[in-house]
């Protein structure tokens, strides 16, 4: 396990609280990786390729499935609108052509959510992806920012502080920042793949 803090002098707004990963934590999935992000962490798990239902199969590439399961309680909206987000990040990188008629199913389960928790999601589905083995066009990864009032960007926020810009005034948006080389990143043109910054919903 490596633990890494990033940080920059500009009045303590690019930080990064620190993180760690741990791959393989689990035996029954395909591969598997728990990400701790603060106190944000998420336990990932990857099932495929594997036989495909037919009423799921896709002639010719393999179809990915994304479950987000909340710490407690049963998926809602937003988990359903994270599950698209990640699903379709996962797609532009998965190589999904070189397994067609198969089924891979990503699972991530919610351990403790401080804050960040999509950006969070996206490093452990990244390497749970790794510890599986699947071939990859290349490798993402997320960091939450939020755009304050006076223009400047904080890094990595807290739940305190979410809850703090959503109860901000008007204008103010959340969203992740990705890296995915060259890969088509859902939603960005080809001119702004290497920094893609959606609005949260």
């Amino acid at each position: 396990m490596a633990a890494v803090a990033l940080e920059a002098a500009a009045g303590g707004q690019c930080r990064l609280r620190p993180f760690s990963c741990e791959l393989g934590l689990l035996s029954r999935p395909d591969g598997s990786a728990a990400f701790l992000q603060g106190d944000t962490s998420v336990l990932a798990g990857l099932y495929g390729p594997a036989e495909a239902k037919i009423s799921k199969e896709l002639p010719d590439r393999a179809a990915l499935e994304v479950l987000l399961r909340p710490k407690v309680g049963l998926p809602g909206v937003m988990e359903r609108s994270r599950e698209q987000l990640l699903r379709q990040t996962c797609e532009a990188v998965v190589l999904g052509v070189l397994h067609p008629r198969t089924a891979i199913t990503l699972v991530l389960q919610v351990l403790s959510d401080a804050g960040s928790l999509l950006s969070c999601c996206l490093n452990a589905a990244c390497m749970a992806l790794l510890d599986a083995g699947l071939p990859l066009a290349t490798l993402f990864c997320g960091v939450t920012c939020a755009l304050q009032l006076d223009g400047t960007i904080l890094l990595d926020p807290t739940a305190r502080q979410e809850q703090q810009r959503e109860e901000g005034a008007d204008g103010q948006h959340q969203g992740q920042l990705l890296r995915g080389g060259d890969a088509a990143v859902p939603g960005c043109s080809p001119a702004r793949r290497r920094h893609h910054l959606p609005v949260l919903p």
